[in-house]
């Protein structure tokens, strides 16, 4: 399917729509889960629900074998994309608000750009308007964690600020695993097994940690569950919906919603200040990230290119 002539229609609407909450989502959800468990444990719920859930999926589609294949490969996917991420993202949640996680974590695309030029070696990265936006998205993000009013002050502050912007990286550097490593095994086999690893790996590290906090409240253990089946398993089966019936050029375009969405329900859900350095922040990183992105156009991706996977 050719993305530059592609029409948005009502279902791809509604897809767009559904990507755009259900990844706007799960920093609000990692928020209210992390009061009661802790981020291993948190990990493992969440990645083996929703890969369970995508089991039968992957079992009907014949997709697990080929994935079994190149098992190397898929668990080093499953480490950047979602051991590193997830564990970071809860670690930095007990420090600072989901809001500002959301908008942070939306970077992906200013990372992307430079992991495209060190490891592809796509020059494109250096066209003027693409490296304007590499320079107002990074502005941005100083403008947020510098700027007046920033919610988290302190080393603890700055430190989860860091642990979010590697998760940035390390969901902008998947991409290229599957790319270049993953391009003849179904997204669909290979998003399950790494799960489900991730997963069975977290599991010990997840009970022996959680051990120590026997009190857990329903609506924390109600956003894990939240996390794993909406956020993780209905969003992935989505995301490859709408990639099938727009393309994977216009695909990633509800990214740039997901913040609104996170800092919107932080606000509104849980009393997060809106900080005048999260509204003056927040249109630079939107800006930088779309010029470094498209060039400030919508234009196909080369074949070999894959969306950035950025599920929170």
């Amino acid at each position: 399917m050719n993305a530059a002539v592609v029409r948005f229609d009502t279902r791809a609407w509604i897809l767009f729509g559904i990507m755009a909450v259900l990844w706007g989502m799960p920093y609000l959800f990692i928020k209210i889960a992390v009061a009661d468990y802790t981020p291993a444990a948190i990990v493992a719920a969440r990645t083996l629900l929703g890969g369970l859930v995508l089991l039968p999926f992957a079992l009907r589609a014949r997709a697990l074998r080929p994935a079994f294949r190149k098992i190397g490969w898929v668990l080093a996917f499953g480490a950047v994309e979602m051991a590193g991420p997830f564990l970071l993202l809860g670690h930095a949640e007990q420090t600072i608000p989901s809001g500002l996680t959301g908008l942070l974590v939306s970077t992906v695309p200013l990372f992307a750009a430079l992991t495209a030029l060190a490891f592809s070696g796509d020059r494109s990265v250096l066209h003027p308007v693409r490296m304007i936006g590499l320079i107002v998205g990074f502005a941005g993000v100083a403008v947020v964690v510098a700027g007046p009013g920033f919610a988290v002050g302190g080393a603890a502050g700055f430190i989860a600020v860091g642990e979010v912007l590697l998760v940035a990286v390390l969901y902008a550097v998947a991409p290229f695993i599957v790319a270049h490593k993953l391009k003849d095994v179904p997204s669909l086999g290979t998003v399950t097994v790494a799960l489900l690893s991730v997963g069975v790996f977290y599991l010990p590290f997840g009970l022996i940690t959680q051990s120590a906090l026997p009190d857990l409240r329903l609506d924390a253990t109600a956003a894990v569950v939240a996390l794993g089946v909406f956020c993780t398993a209905l969003a992935l089966v989505a995301f490859f919906a709408l990639i099938a019936r727009v393309g994977p050029a216009r695909a990633p375009l509800f990214t740039y919603v997901n913040p609104v969405i996170a800092i919107l329900l932080g606000a509104v859900l849980l009393g997060e200040a809106i900080t005048p350095s999260l509204l003056m922040g927040f249109p630079l990183i939107i800006v930088g990230c779309w010029l470094a992105a498209t060039g400030g156009t919508m234009r196909a991706q080369r074949a070999g290119k894959l969306p950035p996977v950025a599920p929170g």
